[in-house]
C-alpha cells in the first residue's frame, strides 16, 4: 500500500505539470523482495546487478540509479515545449492505483476476518 501510496503521488505530481515545459513524466518502481526481506531484518538476499556493456549502450540502454522515482520511458508523445505527460496516460494509471489499493485492502480485510474467526473473536 506504501509503494501504491507514492506512485499516486508521483502521479499526481505529472498531471499538476503536464503543461510545464521540458517536465518529463516519471513513474515509481516497483519495490524490490530482496529489499523487503532486508528491511525487516531477514536473511540477505542478493539483488542480481546487470552491467551495461558498450553494445547495450549504442542500443539506448541506460545504467539503473538508486531510487524510487524514475523517469517514465513509456511514454506515446512528446510535445513540442518537452513535455512528455499525457494526461489520459495519466488518468489510466491513477486507475490502476485505485483498483490495486481496492484489491490490497478487500485481501487485508479478509485475512483479519479470517484471524478473527480462528481466535474466536469473529461473528462467523
Amino acid at each position: 500500500m506504501k509503494h501504491l501510496s507514492e506512485r499516486q503521488h508521483v502521479v499526481a505530481q505529472n498531471i499538476a505539470n503536464g503543461d510545464t515545459p521540458g517536465y518529463k513524466a516519471r513513474e515509481v518502481t516497483a519495490p524490490s523482495f530482496a529489499g523487503m526481506v532486508d528491511a525487516a531484518g531477514g536473511p540477505h538476499v542478493a539483488r542480481p546487478t546487470v552491467q551495461i556493456s558498450s553494445a547495450m549502450k549504442a542500443l539506448g540502454a541506460t545504467q539503473r540509479t538508486g531510487g524510487n522515482v524514475v523517469l517514465d520511458e513509456n511514454v506515446t508523445e512528446t510535445k513540442p515545449d518537452g513535455n512528455n505527460v499525457t494526461l489520459e496516460e495519466q488518468v489510466m494509471k491513477l486507475g490502476s492505483i485505485q483498483a490495486d489499493f481496492t484489491a490490497l485492502t478487500n485481501l487485508y480485510r479478509k485475512q483479519m476476518q479470517l484471524l478473527k474467526t480462528a481466535t474466536g473473536r469473529g461473528n462467523g
